[in-house]
């Protein structure tokens, strides 16, 4: 019987690197897009065997900015992966779009080839928010685009904001919220800006905490948040994530659920039958090696059975509605209690954690403080 699988597809190219952003992506010009498309396209070949013990379920592809490249080689890269691997009935199938890179053409193009979902880069709708972030469109281009996929008949379209940003209130995050849920998307990402080294926002950020809203209105903010997108029929299912009943999105639940995933392209991650690794983020070793993925792979672990349960359980309590304990013993064969009996006992005796029948899960508190949480469920190996 053929294992399930996700595959992940990065495309590193974006107009301009926004001022928060530590993922691997820069501006490049046509002639290195290409090449980078060519490359991609042999990785993909290379699997052709590795791909006869699998079906896939859902595909991502990510940034960067994948709306960049040209509709013929989206369309390359999606019927490559067609040609080599199978698909079930109905795989999700996900793109990253940024307002400014997309048009109708291209969007005609996702819809013909198979993309089913879209993911939007929105952040703000405030334009001075955007320039402040570094973005590269207003939030009118961005109704604009959000009107051209619905035009173009995508009905599973995903936006995702930044909170927290230098200088906002709560108030002004409410009006945020409001208008952006106003546009009746199926799923709302909001991730807490967090300043990561090496970004312009770190030199601009890291040694003047008082420019940013401190712990109690970030706190404000991700309480109101999941109040307000209630009552607005989204449900959230983890930290960072609400959507729409059935609208989840079923690539990243599969980061959360420890299911097999295949990385492709440059710096992608993968983690198969518990081993975890990570394609080169060297661009010339990645066109060298494209088509040889074991001689371009970084970072391989296989992990052992306590690294899994550590996985099992801080990836799986970042969704609300946690992790089981029979699941726990049908995998490891042993009892949640009994391996994390201190852990458990800390944490629900505390109110950070909550039980109900089978499963395990974050109360609100416990939400707020998720990191400190996770890492009690942290072997000292």
């Amino acid at each position: 019987m053929k294992k399930d699988l996700g595959l992940y597809i990065h495309i590193p190219f974006c107009v301009k690197k926004c001022e928060y952003c530590d993922f691997l992506s820069w501006n490049a010009g046509e002639e290195e897009r290409q090449q980078y498309v060519a490359a991609l396209l042999s990785e993909i070949e290379s699997y052709r065997e590795f791909a006869k013990g699998y079906r896939v379920s859902t595909i991502f592809i990510g940034g960067g900015t994948p709306s960049v490249l040209l509709p013929k080689q989206m369309e390359d890269i999606l019927q490559k992966i067609y040609e080599i691997f199978e698909l079930e009935r109905r795989p999700e199938i996900t793109i990253e779009v940024n307002p400014g890179t997309v048009d109708e053409e291209k969007l005609q193009c996702y819809k013909e080839n198979g993309v089913n979902r879209l993911s939007m880069g929105l952040q703000s709708v405030k334009d001075e928010k955007l320039r402040l972030l570094g973005r590269i469109h207003t939030y009118q281009e961005f109704v604009e685009s959000y009107e051209l996929a619905r035009k173009a008949g995508f009905d599973n379209i995903s936006i995702d904001l930044i909170s927290s940003v230098p200088g906002q209130t709560l108030q002004e995050w409410k009006e945020e919220l409001e208008t952006a849920a106003a546009q009746n998307p199926e799923h709302i990402s909001v991730y807490q800006l967090i300043i990561e080294e090496g970004t312009p926002f770190y030199e601009k950020y890291a040694e003047h905490p008082e420019l940013l809203p401190d712990e109690e209105t970030g706190r404000e903010i991700y309480l109101w948040t999941g109040k307000f997108l209630k009552e607005a029929g989204y449900e959230q299912y983890e930290i960072s994530n609400y959507a729409k009943p059935g609208k989840e999105s079923r690539h990243n639940l599969k980061y959360w659920e420890r299911g097999d995933y295949l990385g492709l392209g440059l710096g992608a991650a993968s983690m198969v039958r518990n081993i975890r690794m990570s394609n080169t983020k060297d661009m010339r070793t990645y066109l060298e090696r494209c088509d040889k993925p074991k001689t371009m792979r970084e970072d391989v672990q296989f992990l052992e059975e306590p690294r899994q349960m550590e996985e099992f359980m801080f990836l799986g309590l970042r969704k609300t509605r946690g992790v089981s304990k029979k699941e726990f013993k049908r995998i490891f064969g042993r009892e949640m209690d009994m391996v994390y009996e201190k852990a458990l006992h800390k944490c629900l005796e505390n109110g950070m954690l909550l039980a109900h029948k089978d499963r395990i899960f974050l109360s609100e508190e416990g939400t707020l403080l998720s990191n400190m949480v996770l890492s009690e469920f942290l072997f000292d190996l």
